[in-house]
């Protein structure tokens, strides 16, 4: 079946919140084996909205729509999509009854437009919302399948991994398994993965590959449909080790887990700490590292030295920022050393050098020095990152979490 996923609102078309739901439900439709051929916004506007629906009726199976099922004048798909399949808007008795207990519960009273979120369209079948008060529904018309969700991804995300997903999958009478793998790289870029794997993603059927990219990272998810999870799994395990024999130097984890995720797992099961010194990014590897639950086991610290000021109450010397300045090698091995000595941890990580736009030390934006320093010796290491400063201070963080990483799974920490 081929889907398209039209999202409401005109906050979107105004650059004033990103669209991320679009990509998470085209990564779950994928799943369960529905192709998603168009992605497209609307703002709220009802003779917009119903050409938009009207267009999409003739070219997709199912049709998502999020957003617009609010309280205020401004939501209007149910409304719209009502008048589309000539149906009357209705009140669920369940969606009724849990607005009714949310507004007693904090001694407020419902008022006409919030009783909106409990109106369906008259035969649509409800999805909860477990997290919010708006239900979704589906509706089934001709040959179309409406499936309407409410626009917060805190909403939207629980109500398709509960209801949406099975609803559509009964639907579609579903006789085959469908499962994927995820396989996460590093230090290699999209272009250069896909054409070391070009042979495979040319001749692909089932299972099949799908290059993803980010900053500093790519990703191939392995989707394949079978009779069982075990043929399933067979196959995807064959496919798997194909690939990691071409590239397998470069992937740093299979499956969902981040970089973040797999390099405090790895500190964990090393019982091993790391600590950090920070110039151009701020903080930001700290922030990455603290977002992973479970890192105040392993996480002892970490210090800001943005100026040369800081750096020497940090403890470099000032004859080492005076001869080979704060961005060089010489101060990325003394931060790190010094990260190490100040939290007593085993290993510590630093970075130093220009964000950009401008240059620094007669060094081009983009120059990065990090220190990675082990229960041994320090290792230096130097990237060029392009793009914006946002862009390299990002892509510093990364590289140092993943140099740090490739340390640790080197061997196991002496106790």
């Amino acid at each position: 079946m081929n889907a398209e996923i039209i999202a409401v609102g005109s906050e979107l078309l105004l650059g004033q919140i990103d669209n991320t739901n679009a990509s998470f439900l085209s990564r779950e439709l994928s799943s369960i084996g529905i192709n998603v051929f168009y992605h497209q916004a609307v703002g709220d506007n009802e003779a917009r909205l119903t050409s938009v629906l009207q267009a999409s009726t003739e070219r997709s199976d199912i049709v998502i729509v999020t957003g617009g099922l609010g309280p205020t004048k401004d939501d209007l798909t149910k409304e719209t999509v009502a008048k589309l399949v000539n149906k009357e808007l209705v009140y669920d008795n369940e969606t009724y009854t849990r607005l009714e207990a949310f507004f007693i519960s904090r001694n407020r009273t419902m008022t006409d437009n919030n009783k909106k979120q409990a109106l369906i369209v008259e035969g649509a079948h409800v999805l909860q919302n477990d997290a919010g008060l708006a239900c979704g529904m589906a509706i089934k018309h001709n040959d179309t399948i409406f499936v309407l969700l409410p626009g917060p991804p805190s909403e939207l995300k629980p109500m398709v991994k509960s209801y949406a997903l099975a609803f559509l999958q009964k639907e579609m009478g579903q006789q085959h398994v469908i499962e994927s793998l995820i396989l996460r790289f590093f230090e290699i870029g999209e272009s250069r993965l896909v054409e070391e794997l070009d042979d495979l993603i040319e001749a692909q059927t089932n299972p099949t590959i799908a290059p993803l990219a980010s900053d500093g990272e790519c990703m191939l998810r392995l989707t394949v449909k079978g009779s069982s999870t075990h043929e399933n799994m067979q196959k995807l395990d064959a496919l798997k080790d194909t690939i990691l024999d071409r590239v397998g130097e470069y992937c740093y984890g299979v499956g969902e887990p981040t970089l973040e995720e797999v390099t405090v797992n790895e500190l964990l099961t090393k019982s091993a700490t790391v600590s950090s010194a920070e110039s151009l990014t701020g903080g930001l590897f700290a922030e990455q590292l603290t977002s992973v639950t479970g890192t105040s086991k392993c996480f002892k610290g970490g210090t800001i030295c943005y100026t040369n000021e800081a750096k020497e109450s940090f403890g470099v010397p000032a004859s080492v920022l005076a001869e080979y300045g704060a961005i060089s090698e010489q101060t990325a091995q003394h931060l790190a050393e010094l990260a190490k000595k100040t939290y007593d941890s085993t290993y510590a990580v630093s970075m130093t050098g220009v964000a950009g736009p401008d240059s620094s030390e007669n060094k081009q934006p983009g120059l990065v020095y990090i220190g990675i320093a082990t229960p041994s010796t320090t290792h230096i290491y130097s990237i060029q990152a392009g793009g914006n400063r946002q862009r390299v201070r990002v892509l510093a963080a990364k590289y140092a979490m993943y140099y740090l990483l490739k340390e640790l799974r080197k061997k196991k920490v002496d106790d």
